[in-house]
């Protein structure tokens, strides 16, 4: 981003816009679809078949909006400030050419599985639980709204991905965007309520490795197990997933109008 000096006194603002709009787009077109226009048609189908509360819908986006002021101040103090000469931060692709590129986005998804899972399983220890992570744990029937709806100091845990990756690894600031995007999209999807991947995906030779939203809900009905994010080997090396998870996929999947 060749023009970052020109917008950095605007910079806090330029961040909170760009995180705000990516959130309402993708969790509002998720919403739109499954919970409002195709709410009756495809209701059968949601994980839980009961839904929200008008009054969820209203905590979640509103803890969201709290969200993106944190990760927007943690952006703008690592990209905007005296910070980011030390981080490895770079501006033009041709310096590590495109193979590089689109390799380190996918690297910054490894990185952040491996960061999500051993965080998020750290928020669930008694010491942390209560002061952290409970407010995400109020939507115990998450809808795409929920994908951002962290305590303040959580949203500073999440955002730290990314100081990890600017100061681990030579970055871009379109890599970053291109990673946040996979990422609110994969979140939303956890949130989403409703199943997406086929029938017996979850016992396929890829699909056992693969996060899905019925392994998300459960962690959000029950409480334990199913600490992943895009993936399930850290789960599945350490234990973790629940073992009701592949009946509950099914039994999901298997239902019909």
């Amino acid at each position: 981003m060749s023009d970052l000096k020109e917008i950095s006194a605007n910079g806090f603002w330029f961040i909170f816009l760009l995180i705000l709009l990516r959130y309402l787009i993708v969790a509002a077109a998720a919403f739109a679809a499954f919970y409002i226009f195709w709410k009756s048609k495809w209701s059968f189908k949601k994980i839980q078949i009961r839904f929200p509360k008008r009054s969820d819908y209203v905590r979640e986006i509103g803890y969201s909006l709290v969200t993106v002021g944190v990760f927007a101040a943690v952006g703008y103090t690592l990209f905007f400030t005296r910070i980011r000469d030390f981080t490895q931060l770079y501006t033009s692709i041709d310096e590590f050419g495109f193979l590089y590129f689109y390799g380190s986005i996918v690297l910054m998804l490894l990185i952040h599985d491996t960061y999500f899972y051993w965080t998020h399983r750290a928020m669930h220890s008694s010491a942390l639980y209560k002061w952290v992570h409970r407010v995400h744990h109020q939507s115990t029937n998450p809808s795409p709204w929920a994908a951002y709806a962290f305590h303040p100091l959580e949203a500073v845990v999440e955002a730290g991905i990314v100081v990890v990756l600017a100061f681990v690894m030579p970055v871009h600031p379109l890599s970053i965007s291109l990673f946040l995007l996979i990422m609110m999209i994969y979140n939303v999807y956890g949130h989403l309520g409703y199943e997406l991947y086929p029938k017996r995906f979850s016992r396929s030779r890829v699909g056992k490795w693969i996060n899905t939203s019925v392994n998300h809900n459960q962690h959000h009905q029950f409480f334990t197990g199913n600490y992943g994010f895009y993936f399930l080997w850290w789960d599945r090396w350490m234990g973790t997933v629940r073992e009701d998870y592949d009946k509950q996929f099914e039994a999901v999947k298997a239902r019909v109008a």
